[in-house]
């Protein structure tokens, strides 16, 4: 369990907007996180890229979103974590947020589970909806996984896991446990990604009704194995975001060459199947908890390792604080 140091629980009150974000820096987070992300994607919304609006097209790739999506997403999550540490937990609480982001040392199965099991699974969600037509990836498409991988994880990965994983999943499991943590999270992160819907992101003006909600239901599913990963890492945030950004990558770089003849909403369909099972598993294998333990704090591996009893303490009442 990640605990904040002892003086960042106690920060000067100077009243106003700040004392809020101070007293409250769960919901302070979801309501910046939201609002930041939504207000920078108005133009792109409203740009050729969205609702045409705007007589605007911008640079790059033919969706626009490189530069029309992606600002939003980091001014979003990671920017609305780093302001709420720093209101609320001040410099101390900015170093022990920071060291969480270069969690890397876990097992080594925890990296062949993810980057061999992610593929793994969603081969075999697709090919219950392929109607056998599957085919072999190209060697041109299997040479660009590894650099996908790594661009996904300084954009997608970087841009909300240090937000959804690494400051809001621990605080919320605090109060309402590892399950809890998870659909709640799961809601608000699938909620933040609705105005891209109306975007070439989302494949507008093509959008049939269910796949926002299909999509929203994919992040709360997949949300309860991210949950269990983090908890089950020692809450390393480079596995959380390794896990994110595999998914990402598998489907925008692979996907369409496996599964040629699969539309968009076939595609959804299979990645909710695939989390949806993953959810059953983690859920049956944790007994419920999602790896969640109160008042054990994580081993240099990973595993849970006994906090002594005045750390519990100090776990408590920053949980309590926060």
């Amino acid at each position: 369990m990640s605990v904040l140091p002892a003086q960042a629980a106690a920060p000067s009150r100077r009243g106003g907007v700040l004392d809020v974000v101070r007293r409250r820096p769960v919901l302070s987070f979801f309501v910046l996180a939201i609002a930041a992300s939504w207000i920078a994607w108005i133009p792109y919304v409203l740009s050729l890229h969205g609702l045409g609006v705007w007589d605007l097209r911008f640079p790059g790739d033919e969706g626009g979103q490189l530069l029309g999506m992606l600002p939003g997403a980091y001014l979003g999550p990671i920017g609305a974590a780093l302001f709420v540490t720093a209101v609320a937990d001040g410099r101390a609480g900015l170093r022990a947020w920071a060291r969480r982001l270069w969690r890397w040392r876990v097992s080594w199965r925890w990296y062949v589970g993810i980057l061999a099991g992610v593929p793994l699974a969603l081969v075999l969600s697709g090919l219950l909806f392929s109607g056998g037509e599957v085919q072999v990836p190209s060697a041109a498409v299997l040479a660009a996984l590894v650099p996908g991988l790594l661009m996904q994880m300084v954009t997608t990965g970087l841009a909300e896991e240090p937000g959804w994983r690494d400051f809001a999943l621990p605080r919320v499991q605090r109060r309402i446990g590892g399950l809890g943590a998870a659909l709640v999270v799961g809601v608000l992160w699938g909620v933040w990604h609705l105005p891209l819907f109306l975007t070439s992101w989302g494949g507008y003006p093509e959008v049939p009704w269910f796949r926002p909600v299909a999509f929203v239901a994919f992040c709360i599913t997949f949300s309860v194995v991210m949950t269990w990963v983090f908890n089950r890492t020692g809450q390393s945030l480079p596995m959380s975001m390794l896990l994110h950004v595999s998914i990402n990558n598998f489907a925008s770089v692979a996907w369409a060459d496996v599964f040629p003849g699969m539309g968009r909403d076939t595609v959804q369909s299979a990645l909710l199947v695939a989390a949806g099972v993953g959810a059953v598993v983690v859920l049956v294998r944790s007994r419920g908890d999602l790896g969640y333990r109160p008042d054990v704090t994580p081993g240099v591996h990973g595993q849970p390792s006994p906090q002594p009893a005045a750390t519990t303490g100090l776990a408590r009442e920053a949980a309590r604080l926060s």
